[in-house]
This record gives C-alpha cells, structure tokens and sequence, in this order.
C-alpha cells in the first residue's frame, strides 16, 4: 500500500514547477484556503437574514474545526510519519516544516467546514466548501509536503469530528441559543 500511496504523492507533485500558472494556485489554495474558509464560514453569522439554523451550523463548523485538529494532535503522538520530501518521494516547493506528516491539518480543517454543512443539509455551501477543501488538500500534496494518505487521513478525523459535534451539540438547546442569539 505504501508504494501505491508514494507513487500517487510522486506523480501528483511531479507537476509542480511545470506551470507557474499552475503552482500560483496551489501555493495560493495551500497558503490562504483554510483561512480563507473561517472567514467565509464566520462571515455567515452576519448575512442578511442568518437565522438560528444558519448561526447554529456555523458554531458547529468552528466546533469541528477544533476538535478535528484535537484529535489530529493526539494521533501525531502516535504516528509520526515522515514528511515525503524528507522521505525522497517528493520535491518540496515551499518551506519546510517542522511537525509530521499524517494527518494532514489543512486536509482536517477544510473538510470539516464541508462536512459541517453537508451534514446540516446546506447543500449548496457544502458542496462549494467541499471543492474548496479538495483543492486545499490537493494542493498539500503537489507543493510535496503531504502523501495522499495523508490527505485522506485528514478527511476522515474531519468527517469524525463533524459527526461528534452533530451528536453532541444540539440545535434549540439552551446553549445553542445562548451562543446563536450573540451578536
């Protein structure tokens, strides 16, 4: 499995550096994507007519937002895998960083936004956020700081962390309408 996931890494990133069209976009999705996506996602707390349902998904965006980089934070204490360029798989077109490699922390936030609103029933949103996060990841893997399993790794601690909060944080509760009447 590890060589089908090094080969795949390999030859996503082995387009970067061919089109500098190309790298722009992917070093703009890897450096502002998940920014970009709190502010769109805080932004709706605002729009004209946000009702408490609109409000109440995104406190649960910021929610699976943190858990899932919680939970990526505990996994690292175990799994500390190497970065692919350090591993020779890849050439790295950004600066180096200093953590592990799985899961992806970009992959994590990006995609528990999407989940969020895919599993709100916002549709629409969701399935914008949903492209947004696939660029994101897709970009992680060809600037070469993250395997594809790394990516995918980080799409399922978002999709776990977006169903625990839907589990556990209760639209109409007194706490959801406590924080959703803020502001």
């Amino acid at each position: 499995m590890y060589q089908f996931d090094a080969a795949l890494t390999a030859w996503i990133n082995s387009w970067a550096g061919q089109d500098p069209v190309l790298d722009a976009i992917m070093l703009g999705a890897s450096t502002i994507g998940v920014p970009a996506l709190v502010l769109a996602v805080a932004l709706q707390w605002w729009i004209p007519r946000a009702d408490s349902v609109i409000r109440h998904v995104v406190v649960a965006a910021g929610l699976s937002f943190l858990l899932g980089l919680g939970i990526n934070q505990t996994i690292l204490l175990f799994f500390q895998r190497v970065r692919p360029y350090d591993a020779h798989v890849t050439h790295l077109v950004i600066d180096r960083t200093v953590d592990f490699s799985f899961p992806s922390d970009h992959s994590t936030a990006s995609f528990a936004i999407a989940a969020v609103f895919l599993i709100y029933g916002l549709r629409g949103r969701g399935l914008l956020f949903l492209a947004a996060a696939l660029l994101i990841s897709l970009s992680r893997i060809y600037l070469g700081t993250h395997y594809v399993s790394d990516v995918l790794g980080g799409a399922a601690t978002a999709l776990v962390a977006a169903l625990l909060v839907r589990f556990a944080y209760r639209q109409d509760t007194r706490i959801d309408r406590l924080i959703t009447g803020l502001l």
